[in-house]
């Protein structure tokens, strides 16, 4: 018996065939200019008419909004790999902040809340996201302000038709070839964003690296996790206690003395080992929304605070790659590059047989990204002060490490790397993107080296 065709189902038809509308336009035209480029000895997927037809792909993205924008902004993360530049170009513009729905439409997911009336919830959003939104609410016994992210009502069950969706427009308009490797990139994708959904999970998540918090803290800075509160939360809605503060961008920050933005910096340094040689969990997305900083007040004694949000892709490496990446951090860090060649090898990024381009290319990349952990003597002499200390801003290395990404993937003994290797050196490039923001000037040499030996001395034991 035929099924009736619901409003649902006839919105993810439109969704889909917009889609698949738009891959079959550009499929064929983007197959002839790839054939003149190489005629002309030209790189594919680089001329004028490639980046129209990116610009119009991810247009239509942003037109669909909700899991469609995510799913792209995935792939801009973690796609320099598979994808042609002038469709990951276009796919970084792609902004996740959105219009809001109103309040009603959100009811289906808050109606349990609703119902027991414990809350008094803000009608209109403090933000809105791809996948959800966000409501200050308050308790109405205790007072308490909190924050709601709000999962739109029927999402997590149409991300994989969605995911399908996007994929198959890419590879009818020929954005991307069939591949072993790109099927475990696509999965990889798919399983991260299916992560993003579950907030039950995240919930955990964030209570888990928040008891970690409790035995540690960096000096003369403080961090700071949302608590949870698992009585308002469930499959659609995230509560968590509301925490003041402004964006690592905003301009006030700036006015901060150097000290202070060093010590900021320094933590979410420290945090990133804390997490990778103690914990073994890692929270993977390097959105600099995931992070507030809330200044101490002039004249007070406080300390400055980083408040660390979102925790829906928190992963769990296993420990075998925890000691390959371990060993390849401390042997970049360290200059080593026989020791890191080895290492690039245990992670699975390079074979024993790959061809010494290849090793050579990947090394180097390793090497550049590494490059604020050298000891002060190896720092490059232009991105450091009179001092001896590195000046990120001045250092222009992310923009250094993503030219070089590009000139690798051209390479023709190019070796893609494993999935968890690409998710750590975007979560690093996160890192030290935010560090870069703050404009400090301090070496992390000492840091790392901290880590690095005793975690080495761990080994041998």
């Amino acid at each position: 018996m035929k099924k009736p065709t619901t409003k649902s189902s006839l919105l993810g038809l439109s969704r889909g065939l917009g889609l698949g509308l738009a891959g079959l336009r550009a499929g064929g035209a983007l197959a002839a200019d790839s054939l003149l480029q190489k005629a002309r000895g030209q790189a594919a997927g680089e001329s004028a008419f490639a980046q129209r037809e990116a610009e119009r792909f991810v247009s239509e993205l942003g037109r669909l909004k909700g899991s469609y924008v995510k799913i792209g902004q995935m792939m801009a993360l973690l796609g320099e790999h598979f994808l042609p530049s002038a469709l990951l170009n276009a796919l970084r513009n792609l902004h996740d902040a959105t219009e809001p729905v109103p309040f009603k439409e959100l009811e289906p997911s808050l109606g349990r809340l609703l119902i027991r009336g414990e809350l008094d919830i803000e009608r209109e959003p403090l933000a809105a996201a791809s996948l959800s939104q966000v409501h200050r609410a308050r308790v109405k016994t205790s007072g308490d302000e909190l924050v709601l992210k709000v999962q739109y009502p029927g999402l997590a069950a149409t991300i994989d038709s969605d995911f399908d969706a996007v994929v198959s427009m890419l590879k009818m308009a020929r954005w991307i070839s069939a591949s072993r490797e790109l099927d475990v990139w696509l999965e990889t994708l798919r399983e991260q964003l299916h992560l993003e959904v579950d907030y039950k999970r995240e919930a955990q998540a964030t209570e888990a690296i928040a008891a970690h918090l409790a035995s540690w803290q960096p000096q003369h800075c403080q961090l700071v996790i949302p608590r949870v509160y698992n009585e308002f939360s469930d499959t659609a809605v995230l509560a968590l206690s509301f925490e003041s503060g402004v964006s690592v961008d905003h301009s006030s920050l700036q006015r901060l003395s150097l000290a202070r933005r060093n010590n900021l910096a320094a933590a979410m340094l420290e945090l990133f080992f804390k997490e990778l040689y103690h914990w073994g969990v890692m929270q993977t997305d390097p959105n600099l929304g995931n992070y507030l900083v809330r200044p101490a007040h002039r004249g007070s004694t406080e300390e400055d605070v980083l408040i660390l949000l979102d925790f829906g892709s928190t992963v769990a490496f296993p420990e075998r790659f925890l000691t390959a990446l371990g060993a390849t951090i401390a042997a970049g860090q360290r200059q080593n590059r026989s020791d890191l060649v080895r290492a690039l090898i245990d992670l699975g990024c390079l074979k024993p047989n790959s061809h010494p381009e290849a090793r050579e290319t990947f090394a180097d990349f390793c090497m550049q990204l590494l490059e604020p952990l050298r000891p002060p003597a190896d720092l490059p002499r232009a991105y450091i002060n009179a001092k001896g200390e590195y000046d990120w801003a001045r250092s222009d290395l992310m923009n250094r490490v993503a030219r070089m990404a590009a000139r690798s993937v051209k390479n023709k003994h190019f070796a893609t790397p494993t999935k968890e290797f690409a998710v750590i050196a975007r979560k690093l490039t996160g890192v030290f993107t935010f560090i870069c923001l703050l404009r400090p000037q301090f070496n992390g040499f000492e840091i790392a080296e901290r880590y690095v030996t005793e975690w080495l001395e761990s080994r041998d034991v």
